[in-house]
């Protein structure tokens, strides 16, 4: 039986497709993997023991599904329905994949298998240069409008500064004036009492009709 080569022609055989090919065609292991009983597809009979006999083999890793991952990316099908006319074993249900070009005995078609490229273009992912003009505007609009709001910012800051101060010169100057209030108060009532007297020599007393200018004036 005809096995793949690293090369066929001019087109390399992916490493994975070769150690693929390899497992399916190992006699020792095809109850474990094998091909369907019409060669079109292959079938892993025993999940479990494929992972942990089979993968370490030909892999670093004995994780089944990134195995199967790998068949999707080179575009194999995971076939739903029990088209092989495999005889199903004891072991219960197994899974079974397929390939235009992956059959028993045509290690040439191997070379056909692609592995899928993203669909995105290169040049997609990059920017024009009328965008890249755009979004540098942008870009400049925004920081006008952060430089104007800082500025402003910064004024509000002054101005709340300054009117911070404004009101506690104003509390202080309310402060001195009810003091100056109080002592006049206080005076006025003494006068009404009759407790307050002028100078010795002249013996007169202060009457309440003295005007209020006049005892503020005293304290000033």
């Amino acid at each position: 039986m005809k096995e793949p080569s690293a090369a066929v022609g001019a087109s390399p055989v992916p490493a994975f497709l070769m150690k693929l090919w390899a497992q399916v065609e190992d006699p020792s292991t095809s109850d474990v993997i094998t091909w369907s009983v019409n060669g079109e597809n292959f079938c892993i009979l025993d999940e479990q023991r494929f992972s942990k006999e089979i993968l370490p083999k030909y892999f670093k890793h004995n994780n089944l599904s990134s195995f199967i991952r790998q068949l999707n990316m080179y575009g194999f099908r995971k076939l739903m329905s029990l088209e092989s006319g495999l005889v199903k074993s004891d072991r219960g249900s197994y899974i079974e994949f397929q390939h235009p070009f992956f059959k028993r005995g045509k290690a040439d078609l191997l070379e056909n298998i692609k592995r899928k490229m993203s669909s995105v273009k290169s040049e997609d992912s990059h920017l024009t240069q009328e965008e890249l003009q755009k979004v540098v505007m942008e870009l400049q609009d925004l920081k006008d409008v952060q430089s104007n709001m800082d500025a402003k910012l910064e004024n509000m800051r002054r101005e709340n500064k300054a009117l911070w101060k404004e009101v506690s010169f104003l509390r202080k100057r309310h402060n001195q004036q009810q003091r100056l209030l109080s002592k006049v108060l206080q005076f006025i009532l003494s006068l009404m009492s009759g407790n307050i007297v002028m100078a010795p020599k002249r013996k007169r007393y202060f009457s309440t009709t003295t005007s209020l200018a006049s005892v503020v004036c005293i304290f000033l």
